[in-house]
């Protein structure tokens, strides 16, 4: 049967009454368009194609919404974030400008208070300069060292020697003052007033 069935003169025919034996079969068959569409609702779900439900779907969906939720709240932080830091800008901006206002006042303040304890010590000089130099080291030693070299600085040179050796000879201690204010006056020397 074998070498039968192998035989290609058989297979053809049998192969072709099969083929009319299913034709006949399904074709007569009533219910072979209500087997396919339930055939086809089993297979995509019932109902129309855009009624489709898919649970992960859903869920890729829900994570989407949480996803977009977080964004929009991450979103809202950084723009209260940005308002403040403006906020804080303009509020270092006036601080800043107040300070610089501030400070060019105190310059002004500054330079005026120079000026004008320049004109009160060129007095001064004048006045200690009229003085024999043995009053003078009298007063001036009363004085703490830093005003009194403020004040030699505008006593002429050969005043401010006699000065300082009256002051000298007024005993050991006094000696090492005149030197140490001497030494001040060297240091002063590059801030040398005009006289």
């Amino acid at each position: 049967m074998n070498k039968l069935l192998a035989n290609p003169w058989i297979t053809a025919p049998v192969g072709v009454v099969m083929y009319l034996a299913a034709t006949v079969l399904f074709w007569q068959n009533p219910d072979l368009p209500r087997l396919s569409a339930k055939l086809a609702a089993v297979v995509h779900g019932a109902g129309p194609s855009w009624d489709f439900k898919n649970p992960e779907a859903d869920l890729l969906v829900s994570e989407l919404k949480m996803e977009k939720k977080a964004l929009d709240l991450r979103q809202q932080q950084l723009d209260d974030l940005a308002a403040r830091l403006q906020a804080e800008r303009a509020e270092l901006g006036q601080v800043t400008q107040t300070v610089r206002q501030l400070q060019s006042e105190f310059d002004k303040s500054v330079i005026r208070v120079k000026e004008e304890e320049t004109g009160n010590l060129k007095k001064l000089a004048k006045v200690y300069a009229d003085m024999s130099p043995e009053t003078a080291a009298d007063v001036l030693s009363q004085l703490d060292n830093e005003a009194i070299v403020k004040i030699l600085l505008y006593v002429k040179e050969e005043q401010t020697a006699a000065i300082l050796e009256a002051l000298a000879k007024k005993g050991q201690s006094n000696s090492r003052r005149t030197a140490e204010i001497s030494e001040q006056l060297r240091l002063s020397a590059h801030n040398t007033p005009t006289k």
